[in-house]
């Protein structure tokens, strides 16, 4: 094997990933990594939608996190947020957040608390 045939299917894939996302590295929306997406349709996706797209939609038959989606395709977490973001608009899957300050007492309660301990 010549050592040229070594970086080319490394390359080719970067530029599938570059056309693929339209050249964006962010989403569209946030997306946490540690999101749960799942399949909007019980149907497969046909031929008219990319082979990404179908992969993902067949992958989130079963509830997964962003990073499960991006690790179990082979591609980097960017171009996975920015595939599901796009699927998302689509109404192709189903996006849920991690509620990050739930449990949390509001910011603004801890100001008021703090301003009133202050007075004392």
């Amino acid at each position: 094997m010549a050592s040229w045939d070594n970086g080319e299917p490394e390359r080719s894939s970067l530029v599938r990933m570059y056309a693929v996302t339209g050249g964006r590295t962010a989403p569209r929306t946030e997306l946490a990594m540690e999101a749960l997406v799942s399949s909007a349709t019980s149907a497969q996706l046909g031929m008219t939608y990319t082979r990404e797209y179908r992969a993902i939609s067949e992958l989130c038959r079963q509830v997964r996190s962003v990073a499960e989606i991006s690790a179990l395709l082979g591609v980097p977490l960017g171009v996975a947020r920015v595939l599901i973001a796009d699927m998302e608009a689509d109404g192709l899957v189903r996006v849920y957040q991690p509620q990050l300050n739930a449990g949390l007492p509001d910011q603004k309660l801890l100001e008021r608390v703090l301003s009133g301990l202050r007075r004392l």
